[in-house]
């Protein structure tokens, strides 16, 4: 039994692995409004499709050195990163929620957060692609009697959509007809809404909370400390992502401690 649950974990890092190698599609061609289904991958310098033995997530990047056979273009380390970071990812939510619908659910989850982080980080964007969809999905989920917590329930998930979306919407707007500055993308709102879907309501506090708290002393670091222009914006949808995917596996005993915190002084 030890051996077959060994195996079975090796095949949900395998499965993520595969999966990385598709994010890193998604990643590439949707902002490019490319279709991630064809052409098959190939090389971005030569273009000549790659074989599937030249595909092997992680590995196959290690075997030809971050090279294309055929032209020998380097090839980004991004590739493996997000087939290792898929891979880490499916593997820990497996360990933690073992193989039922609810890890299935965040696996999904997790990997949409992944393409959105990197795509904003490189293009400062949100693609409605995905949280559109994303919000629809989470109610979908919600509503389902099969998928328990850390999913939200259909009522909390509503809450979250509104208080999420319509509310932060709302207070984006706001700012900017009154300071004339963009305080908070309206594509962070849409995440936002995104992750109220699944997670609920109770999510959201944290989720900024902690993203501006992220947000506030990577930036101070990327600017003192590799001399980033200050000017230059910083996207905010790679922290709200960290944030809320940390929130699922510790967030609530966060708010114990700091709740019972309060009640205790300190």
């Amino acid at each position: 039994m030890e051996i077959f649950g060994n195996f079975a974990f090796f095949l949900a890092f395998a499965f993520g692995g595969i999966w990385g190698s598709f994010l890193n599609v998604c990643i590439y061609r949707i902002p490019a409004g490319q279709s991630i289904v064809y052409p098959p991958s190939r090389c971005p310098g030569c273009e000549k499709s790659i074989a599937w033995y030249d595909n092997i997530p992680i590995l196959s990047w290690l075997y030809l050195k971050g090279k294309c056979r055929n032209c020998k273009t380097s090839i980004s380390p991004q590739y493996p990163i997000i087939e290792a970071l898929s891979a880490i990812m499916t593997l820990h939510v497996v360990t933690v929620f073992g193989f039922s619908w609810e890890a299935l659910a965040l696996i999904c989850l997790g990997y949409s957060f992944i393409v959105m982080m990197v795509i904003d980080l490189y293009h400062y964007i949100l693609p409605d692609v995905i949280t559109l969809p994303g919000i629809i999905i989470g109610l979908l989920l919600a509503w389902l009697p099969q998928v328990g917590d850390p999913i939200a329930t259909f009522n909390d998930s509503i809450m979250g959509v509104v208080v999420g979306g319509g509310g932060l919407w709302l207070f984006a707007w706001i700012f900017e007809k009154v300071t004339g500055k963009v305080g908070m993308g309206f594509g962070d709102v849409k995440l936002l809404a995104m992750v109220g879907a699944w997670l609920g309501w109770q999510a959201l506090g944290f989720t900024i909370f902690f993203a501006a708290l992220l947000g506030s002393i990577i930036g101070i670091a990327w600017i003192t400390l590799l001399g980033r222009d200050r000017a230059k914006p910083i996207p905010f949808g790679p922290y709200l992502v960290l944030a809320a995917w940390i929130y699922i596996f510790i967030g609530e005993q966060v708010y114990d401690w700091y709740l019972n915190g309060i009640y205790s002084g300190f």
